[in-house]
């Protein structure tokens, strides 16, 4: 794998916590091998991008790292614990600590912002003290800039103002890492800006630690500490966007043939 150092923002030192270390990773489905032998350390409060073409894993990493998913090979640890060896409860735990932003913000149509805020903490938290938990709804609200749409339904939102209220339902239980899969898909370039520059201010808020799947090399830019670049079924390069932009891997070309 081409390594080229990382120089952008936050860069890990050896003695950095590592919150997430994938070592051998192989997923397959049939005969198709997404996953042939993939190694990744993330660091704690650290950015990681991983990039790569439609059906080369990417999501399907993610997965083995929340346990949705489980490796037919390698080691996924999460905060030191092998995640395909955790029963029920200690996986709903580590889950806790995990947040999961998909791409359409999953939220519940039914429910105003309000109710898609605080179902987190009363079914997941077991919080029941109002106070509390009107306290978190405006933290994170006002955090993401949209206070005034507490009462709103998701339909009286535009697709922006979704991935934030998305954003927002996750970040609520305060985890301390973040997954984030197309964060930025099917929005205009203002907005995935936007989202993009979010992402950044909340990992500085709330000191997350995440790792971001995004065809969108804006997004890449703002928000990498360090990019992966995934071709095959395994990682072919790593490092910082800036440095990757000027590699000669053909492949890895390929991602920044339109970035001036």
């Amino acid at each position: 794998m081409e390594a080229v150092a990382a120089d952008k923002k936050h860069t890990p030192k050896a003695k950095d916590e590592v919150v997430i270390r994938i070592k051998g990773l192989k997923k397959s489905f049939g005969k198709n091998h997404v996953l042939k032998d993939i190694d990744l350390e993330v660091h704690r409060g650290e950015n990681v991008v991983v990039m790569g073409r439609s059906g080369e894993g990417k999501s399907v990493t993610i997965e083995c790292i929340v346990g949705m998913l489980t490796p037919d090979g390698g080691s996924v640890k999460v905060f030191n614990e092998e995640v395909a060896d955790l029963k029920d409860k200690k996986l709903k735990e580590l889950r806790m600590k995990i947040g999961f932003l998909f791409q359409s913000g999953a939220l519940f149509d039914s429910m105003t912002v309000r109710e898609n805020l605080e179902f987190p903490l009363t079914r997941v938290l077991k919080i029941k003290d109002q106070h509390e938990l009107d306290e978190r709804v405006k933290e994170v609200l006002e955090g993401v800039g949209l206070l005034d749409a507490i009462d709103k339904l998701p339909s009286d939102l535009s697709g922006g103002m979704r991935k934030r209220i998305g954003l927002a339902r996750t970040l609520i239980i305060k985890p301390e890492i973040m997954l984030y899969d197309e964060p930025t898909t099917g929005l205009d370039p203002i907005t995935s800006r936007e989202i993009s520059e979010l992402i950044l201010d909340m990992q500085k808020k709330y000191k997350t630690t995440s790792v971001i799947i995004t065809h969108d090399m804006e997004c890449a830019r703002i928000t990498a500490d360090r990019v992966m670049i995934m071709d095959d079924g395994v990682f072919i390069a790593e490092g910082s966007f800036d440095n990757l932009h000027r590699s000669k891997n053909e492949i890895v070309k390929a991602f920044f043939k339109d970035i001036l």
